[in-house]
């Protein structure tokens, strides 16, 4: 069978392997900075392991190798199964994986030595950005080539929130990365004072909406009804779901700088656009979870599925919370304290790293044609990582719930009730509870990565026979 026969699973494979190393590497970084919170001399006075140096690392290493080798390899999986036609190109693909799997190492040797352009999740130095840029390019010609050249003329709804994950991220990346070259590792952003915070909390809300939420949802609009082998509880939904996101996402940025220089007209933009995601953002959540309407009872008995339902239930509970969190009121209290800890962590372990994994769970037996290992042990890591998530969230809302009250005490002169420092002495028991989370979710994706890694070794990777044009429908 020649190779226009069948689909690229070599590219799916390589990234989906990928995604387990990258997804280790980072949360093992986290659980090492967040263990430093708690324990300050665990830095040993190097520079390059400074907290202020691995956060940096740790959340490209968890969002962009993580998320993204995942969003990669499920891109690259449903595209071709949904359109019935092979990648675009496999020079292409096969470059987007080595691209950035570069883009990765560059991060994780420029990072640790002080060498950042200081702009959240857009840490990265001017050439590591036009190589972004490069393998982003290309993604978009292998995509959309696919699609282009598809057999079926319907295109899945899938398949949308990855094209506006892919678009969108590149236009956030490509403006917000504007900078003038000083020299081959130091560059200045184009954009200063009140403009540059507003450009680049539009990129960094955006990233958390397009590359962390509309991307994962196309992954969820997949492997959800594949899992639970019922169709999607409604298809006008997700359409509806599809237009009322992108067009309300990319205008809440602003709610990140209440209380700033920003105009006040602005802040209350993005508050109100906020508040308005909370519909689409549920009117998903709820499509996906009607989807087990007349399967709930394989809940009991499939883990994967287990996984995928609890990822969409901290999802909506995400986008429950982030719409109130913008509310100025609430905002006041909670700004600058742990409890955004909390909230990006409820989102970043719960609804993107559980989904990702489950996704994993989906395609290792179909990628190397043989049953997962064991069952039983994806159960242990379900649970292992679930309580761990609890854990992490929890004391980090208790800790900054607490921390914003602090601040805000004063006595009856007018005075601060509480110093800083006695602040963060009371959010240190939180601090060891967070690590201890932190460690279980990391334990449990362990767990995994040898099951993974029992299903893989020794088997022949599979290929899999396009349907011929008469079948597709």
């Amino acid at each position: 069978m020649t190779d226009a026969q069948t689909y690229n699973y070599k590219v799916v494979r390589q990234f989906a392997i990928m995604t387990i190393i990258w997804g280790i590497v980072g949360m093992l970084v986290g659980v090492f900075i967040a263990a430093q919170l708690a324990w300050p001399a665990l830095n040993f006075d190097i520079p390059w392991l400074t907290f202020g140096r691995l956060r940096p690392l740790h959340t490209n290493a968890v969002i962009f190798a993580f998320g993204g080798s995942a969003l990669f390899a499920s891109s690259y999986y449903i595209v071709q199964r949904t359109c019935h036609v092979r990648l675009y190109s496999d020079g292409l693909a096969a470059f987007t994986f080595w691209g950035w799997q570069l883009v990765i190492v560059l991060a994780a040797i420029t990072l640790p030595l002080g060498i950042t352009a200081s702009k959240e999740y857009a840490e990265l130095e001017w050439p590591i950005d036009i190589l972004i840029t490069v393998v982003w390019v290309a993604y978009a010609v292998v995509f959309f080539g696919t699609i282009m050249h598809r057999r079926v003329k319907h295109i899945y709804v899938a398949n949308w929130f990855y094209a506006a994950y892919i678009i969108t991220i590149a236009v956030l990346h490509i403006v917000n990365s504007m900078a003038l070259p000083v020299t081959l590792t130091k560059s200045y952003s184009m954009y200063a004072g009140v403009q540059d915070a507003m450009v680049q909390w539009w990129y960094g809300h955006n990233a958390v909406g397009f590359f962390l939420t509309a991307g994962f949802l196309g992954m969820m609009y997949y492997f959800i009804p594949k899992q639970a082998g019922r169709p999607v509880y409604s298809y006008r939904l997700s359409i509806v779901h599809f237009w009322a996101l992108v067009f309300t996402y990319i205008w809440a940025g602003p709610h990140h700088l209440h209380y700033t220089a920003l105009p006040y007209w602005t802040q209350s933009l993005g508050m109100v656009m906020s508040i308005i995601l909370l519909a689409p953002s549920w009117g998903g959540m709820i499509n996906g979870i009607m989807t087990l309407s007349g399967a709930w009872h394989k809940l009991r008995t499939d883990p994967v599925l287990r996984m995928l339902i609890v990822s969409l239930s901290f999802y909506g509970m995400s986008t429950f919370e982030g719409p109130m969190m913008s509310i100025k009121t609430v905002n006041a209290l909670s700004h600058y304290t742990d409890w955004t800890i909390g909230h990006v962590h409820s989102g970043a372990l719960g609804w993107v790293a559980f989904i990702s994994l489950a996704c994993l769970y989906y395609l290792f037996p179909r990628l190397y044609g043989r049953e997962i290992y064991s069952n039983r042990l994806i159960e242990v890591h379900f649970w292992i990582s679930t309580i761990g998530i609890v854990l992490y969230i929890t004391s980090m809302w208790v800790s900054g719930i607490m921390q914003g009250l602090m601040w805000r005490a004063v006595n009856d002169d007018g005075t601060l009730t509480y110093s800083f420092v006695e602040t963060v002495q009371a959010m240190h028991p939180f601090y060891i509870i967070r690590f201890l989370g932190g460690l279980m979710f990391l334990a449990g994706t362990l767990v995994m990565a040898w099951n993974l890694w029992k299903t893989a070794a020794g088997s022949k990777p599979v290929t899999a026979p396009i349907p011929e044009p008469a079948m597709a429908h």
